[in-house]
């Protein structure tokens, strides 16, 4: 069999190279010097100016409630599932916590115990060593991690609990507390300032 490459190929292919080989850069010709049309100012004549004083611009911070203590993505992701809340007191055992809330959410147009527990509130140092003091007395269990304070509620009497064996948990922060379902759903909760 005899290979040949069409003669309209190799033409095409030569007419290229023949173009692409010519094209030479442009010269650019010597222009003159500009000359300048206003001189610039003295640095040492200009006076410095006048520091203009602005009020520092305060971020609005959200009030705390069972939709702003998420981020977005996460009441979003609620949201997509159909999931609404139930805002009832924060509670520690039978004690209510002033200004404090818990959120019951999951999905109320079906009858289901199929829901996710969250709270927050503010809480004083005293009130705080009082609260965790009242729990450990009652057989919730302590426990520290990587700074942070864990009361949790025993996982042979747990509910649920969490892939690392936890339950209901209580986190306890300056000037706050945090409680959730299970520890690993502590992490959902962005604490608002106390």
């Amino acid at each position: 069999m005899n290979r040949r490459i069409p003669v309209m190929a190799l033409a095409s292919i030569a007419v290229l190279a023949g173009v692409s080989g010519c094209a030479a850069e442009p010269e650019i010709a010597p222009t003159s010097t500009p000359t300048p049309t206003a001189s610039a100012p003295d640095p040492a004549s200009t006076p410095d100016p006048e520091p203009v004083e602005t009020e520092p611009v305060e971020t609005p911070v959200a009030e705390p409630s069972c939709e702003t203590i998420f981020a977005p993505s996460t009441t979003a992701m609620f949201a997509e599932q159909g999931w609404t809340f139930k805002q009832q007191e924060f509670r520690i055992g039978e004690d209510t916590v002033a200004d404090g809330f818990e959120c019951v959410w999951g999905d109320y147009s079906v009858p289901s115990d199929h829901v996710q527990v969250f709270g927050w509130a503010p809480m004083d140092a005293e009130a705080s060593a009082a609260a965790q003091q009242k729990l450990l007395s009652q057989g919730w269990l302590r426990a520290d991690a990587d700074g942070h304070l864990y009361i949790t509620e025993d996982p042979d009497y747990a509910f649920a609990v969490d892939e690392d064996g936890y339950g209901m948990t209580y986190e306890f922060g300056d000037g706050w507390v945090t409680v959730a379902d299970v520890k690993q759903s502590l992490l959902l909760i962005q604490r608002p300032a106390s």
